[in-house]
């Protein structure tokens, strides 16, 4: 019955028809706001219906455990703590690889699997080939990441140096795991898959290449649905103290569950806000096109109720327009957000590595969407179906009344400046709709502001890295070693050919207490005149460490909730795992991570060791590059190598294009939100003044005049729109930052004048597409027809 065939119906369909242009940009709003929520609802469902589906049958664990070394006759009291059901211990090793011409170095993370394949707890997907073998030494399991970058497949050897010692593995099997969904060097917050890569060796092979046979140090754990994660990790770190544990803890605090479980927040975050946005738009475009509608027809709604239809059936008729608006922008919108959320969910499986996507969406939130989608745009309408319902017979059969016409407030301003004719009208015509104006310019605000959200947070993310990378840190390599040495081990190195200075800094892994709070970090001891790596403040301005004390992220410092001059319970987890009452000197800022950070020498004291290290920082001579990456690459004492270009080029191979991505996606919703306010603010202006052009027409008036007086309160408006949007942009891109706040990074708010223009110039070109339209009808206004309209 929704366009039942009676009369009602019948106006209905050719309402629809006369109007098309104005409900296609209508819709095409509603459309780019629905979309927008589905994509991410789309995307968010999906990846994380994948990921839940992923851990539960690879048996993810909720508990981490490393250690020093273990006999495994412990394991049976490990498997005796309440709430473990399952556990695997397994042998974790660092190696440095050498891949047939990749000159550059090349580190991975190795770990151990059982005599009987899988292993219980955080089990392999399988792409291609197979597990390693018991018994044979030479062989190995990769990373599909890793793989694919080198084009390794089953069968092609590779040389690998482990614990000091070289061997040739050949590849079995390209896997996967739950536990390196998003593959991270040790330190690193992006992803590097050509230097970086994960390994899988049989168990005695990687316990006798390190040394720890019949021994483990590293055991991972599922937890009872249900059971205290804490009293776990409690039990945990308490029979594996005295084998080095450096602390168990929960899969929240996994880098890669932590990374992926960001991008689904942020996923939530723009499920609610652009659509907020454009649904406001989409309820003052049809607050304007259904009022303008009901004003315009005032004698056939007489006329209706004449002939005997209710005040209910007026309403619903105008309800039907408004719903069938509705209904086309809310099919348009599903068919593009479930298409762009496949999209979307393919983009993020290139980084997230996935057995595959699983195309999910919850019902409950698509009918809770059509309903919400079909309530704001009928309240967009429900004043003008308010009052074609209330309109009494007697009084729609006569005209409106005319305005009332005297000279406005805005004329007196400008009365001291010669203006033309038609610009006076412009302002007079401002002057006498102001509400519609101002709603007007704030569509076009709104235009403005989706595409400045869309292009400042790639400035922002290029400034957060390029900080991080060319101004926080200034080192060409970072050497990390396998075990503290004495600083005096600088020297020498400094004096091999192709380096020209070294810096030591010594990192241990930390749990910072603050009354209930905690938070595991590292904390970083780091020479007082540092040329190579230092702490900054806000201001982008090096920071000086204070000679006793130690300095928190502000980030770090918000979550503990201490200040500068507070005491914080600093609790070491390497070495004797002492524990220490440390004062804050100061709160710095940091865009990625978080960390603390004290000199050198106070750290090495706090520890109780002498002037040692277990990072340097190189800076080296980029013609001898392939020198330097040789010789420490055959270091012994060398765990791995972190090359800092190499994480540049990381950011823009691989967020910079989903950055891209999104940029397009806004600037091209901000185009439609933009087009859609003011092609129906122009259609709606055309259609009011019809007579009144053409009257000026009749009266001598060239048509680029009355273009001037039809387009001129547009020009304004699109002026005053975009330096609100402008404005208006950069309070939503704060709130956005604000929302995307995590422990692994901190979007700085960076609006350029890049940023400023592109949005200006998209808002500007849907405005000249809209425009155009427009004057081609101003063109072909028909003269007589228009002044045929009844007094």
């Amino acid at each position: 019955m929704f366009l039942a065939r009676s009369v009602l119906g019948t106006k209905l369909r050719r309402e629809l028809w006369r109007m098309r242009g104005q409900v296609l940009a209508i819709a095409l709003v509603i459309a780019g706001g629905v979309a927008v929520c589905v994509m991410s609802l789309v995307a968010y469902s999906s990846l994380n219906a994948t990921r839940e589906l992923y851990y539960q049958q690879n048996q993810f664990a909720e508990v981490f455990a490393p250690l020093k070394r273990a006999p495994r006759q412990l394991l049976h009291r490990v498997s005796e703590i309440p709430g473990v059901v399952r556990l695997s211990a397994r042998v974790e090793a660092a190696a440095k690889l050498e891949l047939p011409g990749f000159t550059e170095p090349v580190s991975a993370r190795v770990l151990s699997v059982p005599p009987s394949g899988q292993p219980e707890v955080n089990r392999l997907f399988v792409r291609q080939g197979r597990l390693p073998a018991p018994g044979r030494s030479a062989e190995a399991a990769i990373v599909g990441a890793f793989a694919e970058s080198h084009g390794l497949l089953p069968g092609d050897p590779f040389s690998v140096i482990i614990n000091g010692r070289k061997q040739t593995l050949v590849v079995t099997g390209i896997v996967e795991s739950p536990e390196f969904i998003y593959v991270l060097p040790p330190g690193g917050m992006l992803p590097d898959f050509k230097r970086f890569g994960v390994l899988w060796l049989s168990q005695d092979s990687l316990s006798a290449a390190m040394d720890m046979r019949g021994a483990f140090n590293s055991v991972v754990v599922r937890v009872q649905p249900g059971y205290p994660l804490a009293s776990v990790i409690h039990d945990l770190d308490r029979v594996l103290d005295r084998y080095g544990a450096t602390g168990a803890f929960s899969r929240r605090d996994q880098f890669s569950h932590r990374f992926l479980s960001d991008d689904l927040d942020q996923l939530k975050i723009m499920a609610t806000v652009f659509p907020l946005i454009f649904m406001s738009v989409a309820m003052f475009l049809l607050h304007v096109v259904i009022s303008r509608l009901v004003n315009t027809q005032r004698d056939i709604i007489a006329v209706l109720k004449a002939f005997g239809y209710s005040n209910r059936q007026i309403a619903w008729h105008y309800s039907q327009l408004v719903l069938a608006i509705a209904a086309i922008g809310l099919v348009l919108g599903l068919l593009a957000g479930v298409w762009l959320g496949r999209g979307l969910g393919e983009l993020y499986m290139e980084f997230y590595r996935l057995p595959g996507l699983l195309f999910r969406l919850n019902p409950a939130w698509l009918a809770l969407l059509i309903l919400i989608t079909g309530f704001v745009t009928w309240l967009g309408g429900w004043r003008a179906i308010r009052q074609a319902a209330a309109l009494p017979p007697a009084e729609a059969m006569r005209p409106e009344g005319p305005a009332r016409f005297r000279m406005a407030g805005a004329e007196r301003w400008f009365s001291g400046i010669r203006l033309s004719q038609p610009s006076r009208m412009i302002i007079r015509q401002m002057a006498r709709r102001p509400l519609r104006a101002l709603l007007s310019m704030v569509g076009i605000a709104m235009a403005t502001a989706i595409v400045m959200v869309g292009n400042f947070q790639f400035d922002s993310v290029s400034l957060m890295v390029q900080t991080e990378f060319a101004r926080v840190q200034q080192q060409d390599l970072t050497a990390t070693l396998v075990e503290p040495v004495n600083a005096a081990a600088l020297f020498g190195l400094q004096r091999q050919p192709g380096i020209r200075y070294a810096e030591g800094r010594r990192s241990v892994a930390v749990r910072l207490v603050n009354g209930h709070r905690d938070r595991r970090s590292v904390l970083h001891g780091m020479p007082a005149g540092a040329r190579l790596q230092f702490v900054v403040d806000k201001d982008l301005q090096a920071v000086a460490l204070p000679a006793q004390g130690l300095l928190l992220t502000d980030f770090l410092a918000t979550e503990l909730g201490v200040g500068p001059g507070e005491y914080l319970r600093v609790e070491m987890l390497e070495g004797d795992r002492r524990t220490l009452a440390v004062p804050v000197a100061g709160v710095t800022s940091e865009f990625l991570g978080v960390g603390a950070y004290m000199r050198l020498p106070a750290l090495n004291r706090a520890l109780g060791e002498g002037p040692v290290i277990n990072q340097i920082l190189l800076s080296v001579d980029p013609a001898r590059n392939d020198d330097v990456y040789q010789s420490l690459r055959e270091a012994p004492g060398v765990l791995g190598i972190g090359i800092r270009q190499a994480m540049l080029d990381s950011f823009y191979d691989t967020l910079a294009r989903t950055f891209l991505t999104f940029t397009f996606f806004n600037s091209l919703l901000g185009a439609i939100i933009a087009f859609g306010v003011i092609y129906n603010t122009i259609r709606i202006a055309l259609a009011e003044k019809g007579r009144e052009l053409a009257s000026l027409r009749v009266m001598g008036y060239t048509h680029n005049e009355i273009a001037h007086i039809l387009f001129g309160d547009m020009a304004v408006l699109l002026v005053f729109g975009i330096v609100s949007g402008w404005l208006f942009g950069q309070g939503l891109a704060w709130m956005i930052i604000t929302a995307m706040q995590t422990e692994l990074y901190r979007v700085p708010l960076t609006i350029t004048a890049h940023t400023l223009g592109i949005s200006a110039t998209v808002v500007f070109v849907s405005a000249m597409v809209s425009g155009g339209v427009a004057w081609w009808r101003l063109r072909h206004l028909d003269l007589v027809a228009v002044l045929k309209t009844r007094e």
